[in-house]
């Protein structure tokens, strides 16, 4: 997520708990699990068939507190975030975060994406994807090296944290931090509401441009010629909030890999060349040549995408595989080219966990699971196991800090009936009683946790209900 470390308040509710003598896990929802929606005069945004399926789901779940939960999250992004108006003659949708009023690329495009097979069916939805994709195009074209940007395309930033950032900071960018996912999101976006509908509304010479632009800045990021013009550097005590060397990052031989300055968690990148953003690009450039084909006979932008594609797959293989202590093949997490790499995992998407649920590889790929195991056992030192739950973190919130997000990324991909039920145990017990999802919580009590509203941990947590009811009913009848 964005640089929030000044804007997130750490929740507590340990000393209420303690005083009852209850601890940190005999937290409870309210009695009788009254909705934690807003009243439906006061919803930001309301679908029918959303509805529709909120019904029919939490008739399928046994358990009370867990189809509360499904409930309050799954249509929260829709109840308390979005924005629906017109910008430039045109109709727009502008998605904040949650709790900070600026719409970052990534989260904007993932909070969405469990709505796109009901948009076929629904006019409210549509108006919404053709608004989104629509900004998400004006946004790149403003600068496709940002992450986030105001809801006024001329206005100055009003992150306070970004606002003496080093860098080229144009009008209507909120904070500028160089992510390969940032791109990605928008292209999968873009896919997946074409895919499950049709419409070829949104796909105007704008987008046709900003996808220009998309593969362009790829190019220009492999850094064959020199840096490249992005450059990042902020004044801060927390030293992932800024980059090395000028702003451009630590060394890096150029071997065909895409740079990044940054994670998808907004944390600095120890070695630029970050392998899940490059295999997340390698599957967003394949999804937009047929389209560029369909959609305006691009023939050249297509045959662009599917060339830089296969170079960036290539030089993933050479230089993004390392192996375990029994010598088999696994991802690496970041590399320089030089030989160097690292081994981890972030509880942010993409990463390791989650290259399966971006279709970067095979559910069932051996290299993938072999990968997916390490970064849930102690060889990752963002693995956080406690008295509430098992999950990765992130140099973002530190420490201890568990992202309930990783959880749901565990069970969104496994293929193991217990483990699923373990994710969703742990998930119903750390809420602290709120209903909703948070960033992260400490491993030993969930009562400690940062953002109480979070849109997009809430919505993949629906996402996770709404698939288990369709392909794995038996685990919310259990």
């Amino acid at each position: 997520m964005a640089s929030r470390r000044s804007m997130l308040k750490l929740m507590s509710f340990a000393a209420g708990g303690a005083a009852l003598g209850m601890g940190p896990l005999a937290w409870a929802a309210p009695k009788g699990f009254v909705s934690k929606r807003p009243p439906p005069g006061k919803r930001k945004f309301t679908s029918p068939a959303v509805e529709r399926l909120i019904a029919q789901t939490k008739a399928r779940i046994a358990d009370p507190e867990l189809a509360w939960l499904f409930e309050n999250c799954f249509p929260n992004t829709l109840d308390t975030t979005v924005e629906l108006g017109s910008l430039r003659g045109k109709p727009d949708t502008f998605v904040v975060t949650g709790d900070i009023d600026a719409m970052w690329l990534r989260d904007s495009s993932a909070q969405v994406w469990p709505y796109v097979p009901l948009a076929k069916h629904d006019e409210a939805l549509q108006r919404l994807f053709r608004g989104l994709i629509r900004r998400h195009a004006v946004c790149i074209a403003i600068d496709p090296y940002a992450n986030a940007f105001m809801p006024d395309p001329q206005a100055k930033t009003s992150l306070h944290w970004a606002v003496d950032d080093v860098t080229d900071m144009r009008p209507g960018v909120a904070e500028r931090k160089w992510e390969i996912d940032s791109l990605c999101y928008p292209i999968r976006l873009a896919s997946g509401y074409w895919k499950a509908t049709g419409d070829r509304q949104p796909f105007d010479e704008d987008w046709r441009a900003a996808m220009h632009k998309v593969v362009a800045t790829f190019r220009e990021q492999q850094r064959k010629d020199g840096p490249g013009p992005y450059h990042f550097q902020r004044r801060s005590e927390v030293p992932t909030e800024s980059q090395f060397l000028g702003g451009y990052g630590n060394p890096t031989r150029s071997v065909g890999l895409i740079h990044s300055a940054f994670r998808p968690s907004d944390d600095a990148c120890l070695y630029p060349l970050f392998i899940p953003g490059n295999l997340f690009a390698v599957r967003a450039l394949r999804d937009l040549a047929p389209m560029m084909r369909a959609l305006f006979d691009d023939h050249a932008c297509a045959e662009d995408c599917e060339a830089l594609a296969a170079e960036v797959e290539r030089a993933v293989q050479a230089y993004g595989v390392m192996h375990d202590a029994q010598g088999n093949e696994i991802w690496a997490y970041e590399v320089d080219g030089y030989g160097n790499q690292l081994f981890m995992d972030d509880a942010n998407a993409p990463g390791l966990s989650s290259l399966a649920y971006l279709g970067c590889c095979a559910p069932d790929d051996t290299r993938y699971r072999r990968t997916r195991s390490l970064a849930w056992s102690t060889h990752n030192p963002y693995f956080f196991a406690g008295k509430a739950a098992e999950g990765i973190g992130g140099p973002h919130e530190g420490l201890r800090m568990i992202w309930p997000m990783s959880i749901m990324m565990r069970a969104l991909t496994s293929r193991d009936d217990d483990e699923i039920r373990q994710c969703l145990r742990w998930l119903k017990t750390t809420h602290a009683g709120t209903g909703f999802m948070h960033e992260s919580f400490d491993q030993d009590d969930p009562a400690h946790f940062t953002r109480e509203w979070f849109a997009w941990a809430n919505t993949l947590f629906g996402e996770l209900i709404v698939g288990l009811a369709e392909h794995r009913p038996a685990l919310l009848r259990a």
